[in-house]
């Protein structure tokens, strides 16, 4: 399903950002399966391994553009794929190519200190004989895959994502047994987080995300908060931004392709990273106990690929955010991706995660 396009000599930014030439991508392997459907973890071909057919992770090769690693199509639209057989109404496809690539990344950043408050709130839960987690824009199921075994006792999986292409990843690829070897099982749900209400959520132990928070509105954050709290069920929602960067050796024109990047992040009322701030405050509101950890990505010359491709991702959206950027930009990016091929280059890109703890229903304490 790889599908790459050869970036400008020296890595110039496009003049049209965005994935380039999306149109020839491919489906996967196997269609979908149905929008909502339980599907055992224990018995599906495929779960461990290669997917289905989606490709392993990038190789070092950092002249490859992986589609939806790069600065988004339209302001607003986040890094995404079209397929060629999308209608114009269908929503963009993210790729999972990035998400793959990101992964491991995504799982050394997570912060572990919140998983011991989270277990003690989830072992004390009255009359359930396992837990059920909704995870919420759950891409290619990254976040299943770090948490499941992390949690003791038996765990049903419900995977919220619009997109069916990445349900059907995320199913296929899902963890089989929890930490004490308790089975695992999932159930794919196509549909938006705008719809997410607190009949929705009910019966759930926990509401989980990962790189989500950032690209969602004021409102649709206070309309998970209240579905939480309305539940009376946890929130672990990881890998916000928060819009501070570090790179190593810096460059005089760091802030300003950063403060840009930002800008972009805000388009179309995104909350970008403001995000941790204002969910921080919905959950409070509703009544929940907060908790906030930093959960940085920190990427040297083992990350390269991915530090490549944030990079042309970050650079490209900031010019679009701001195009009088591009001419130092195109120098700046050339400069950035030169040494991160030879190894120099270390980026260290903050997150912020974050645990609420809303008040239980039904009489627990």
């Amino acid at each position: 399903m790889r599908k790459t396009a050869t970036t400008p000599a020296g890595g110039t930014i496009p003049t049209q950002p965005g994935p380039r030439d999306a149109t020839g991508a491919s489906a996967p392997a196997q269609p979908p399966g149905p929008q909502s459907g339980i599907v055992s973890a224990d018995g599906l071909d495929g779960a461990e391994g290669d997917m289905n057919g989606v490709a392993g992770p990038a190789g070092p090769d950092t002249d490859a553009v992986i589609l939806g690693a790069g600065p988004s199509i339209r302001p607003g639209e986040r890094a995404t794929v079209r397929l060629r057989d999308a209608g114009p109404d269908d929503p963009p496809r993210y790729a999972p190519e990035w998400l793959e690539l990101r992964e491991g990344a995504d799982a050394a950043a997570r912060a572990h200190d919140l998983l011991d408050p989270l277990r003690i709130r989830l072992a004390n839960l009255p009359g359930r004989a396992g837990l059920v987690i909704h995870d919420v824009g759950c891409g290619t199921g990254s976040m299943g895959r770090w948490l499941a075994p992390h949690l003791d006792g038996a765990q049903h999986w419900i995977l919220h994502d619009r997109d069916p292409y990445l349900l059907h990843f995320a199913a296929v690829a899902s963890p089989r047994s929890g930490a004490d070897g308790s089975r695992v099982t999932v159930e794919t749900r196509r549909g938006d987080i705008g719809r997410l209400t607190a009949d929705a959520l009910k019966g759930a132990s926990l509401v989980t995300a990962s790189a989500l928070l950032d690209v969602l509105t004021r409102e649709e954050v206070d309309t998970l908060a209240a579905a939480c709290a309305g539940a009376g069920c946890p929130a672990l929602l990881t890998l916000s931004v928060a819009g501070r960067v570090e790179l190593t050796p810096s460059d005089p024109l760091d802030p300003e392709i950063a403060d840009a990047f930002n800008a972009h992040q805000r388009r179309s009322g995104m909350l970008g990273p403001d995000a941790v701030t204002a969910a921080a405050e919905a959950f409070a509101e509703h009544g929940a106990t907060v908790q906030v950890h930093p959960s940085p990505w920190q990427l040297g010359p083992g990350e390269s690929a991915l530090s490549a491709q944030w990079l042309r991702g970050w650079v490209g959206a900031a010019v679009e955010e701001r195009p009088e950027l591009r001419e130092r930009a195109d120098r700046y990016l050339s400069e950035r991706l030169a040494a991160c091929a030879a190894g120099e280059l270390h980026v260290v890109v903050h997150h912020s995660d974050l645990l609420a703890l809303c008040r239980p229903t039904g009489g627990a304490s």
